[in-house]
């Protein structure tokens, strides 16, 4: 059975596993880049030294007369501008991707709140209203994670290309769910717009990521991903 990291771990270091298309194009492109920033980062630590060794006092008693070099002024510019062309093709594909809604089969509305987040679904003709506060710490099941538990937890399918619309009601707050590959602004008066497609079930953790108040860090986002047939029947139950 794989295991996934869907959720903070004790002593973390690397990203939650991705859940989504968006989500590993961004994993990716940051291993990219992360590659290429080593490559340079010893290239340059080894002409540092180089230079050093080389052009001492110790070594060179007289100075040089050297002042500069066509060759490779001409070089230090081309390279480094071929390189920023290589990280630019993939990152603008990335955000074209995140940008395309494609035909999708159902609308989510998320409302942020000081200090709450509000859901509509709209699947059809059927449209779900729910709130979902954060469950406080003297109520938390054992397993349960601080700060980070709803009592009222979103289920969307599997499998299926989702709208999903963010606006607030007050002031700044952001949807954001690390799995899932979502941030998106909730700006008072404006809807902003972004597509989800989970590839796997999970229960997928996310937190407001705006600085929206005085209890900013407790209005926590719980997705889980499931199968159609128990989405359909969590429906039934709203």
């Amino acid at each position: 059975m794989i295991s996934y990291l869907d959720r903070p771990a004790p002593w973390q270091w690397t990203f939650q596993d991705p859940a989504t298309p968006i989500r590993e194009g961004i994993v990716d492109l940051y291993n990219v880049v992360c590659t290429i920033i080593v490559i340079i980062l010893t290239f340059v630590l080894w002409m540092l030294v180089r230079a050093v060794m080389m052009f001492s006092i110790s070594s060179n008693k007289e100075s040089s007369n050297i002042t500069h070099g066509l060759v490779i002024e001409i070089v230090w510019t081309i390279v480094p501008a071929g390189i920023l062309g290589l990280i630019a093709v993939p990152s603008f594909l990335l955000l074209y991707s995140m940008d395309e809604i494609i035909n999708p089969a159902i609308t989510l509305k998320a409302i942020g709140h000081q200090w709450y987040w509000s859901y509509e679904l709209t699947d059809g003709n059927d449209i779900v209203n729910f709130d979902s506060y954060m469950i406080t710490e003297d109520s938390l099941k054992e397993g349960q994670l601080r700060l980070l538990e709803v009592d009222n937890g979103l289920i969307l399918p599997i499998l299926t290309h989702i709208r999903v619309l963010v606006t607030s009601a007050d002031v700044l707050h952001c949807w954001a769910v690390p799995s899932l590959g979502v941030k998106v602004d909730a700006v008072p008066g404006r809807i902003n717009q972004t597509s989800l497609f989970i590839k796997r079930p999970g229960i997928f953790h996310g937190q407001c990521s705006e600085l929206c108040g005085v209890n900013h860090g407790f209005m926590p986002i719980t997705v889980e991903g499931s199968d159609t047939s128990a989405f359909l029947a969590w429906l039934r139950t709203r």
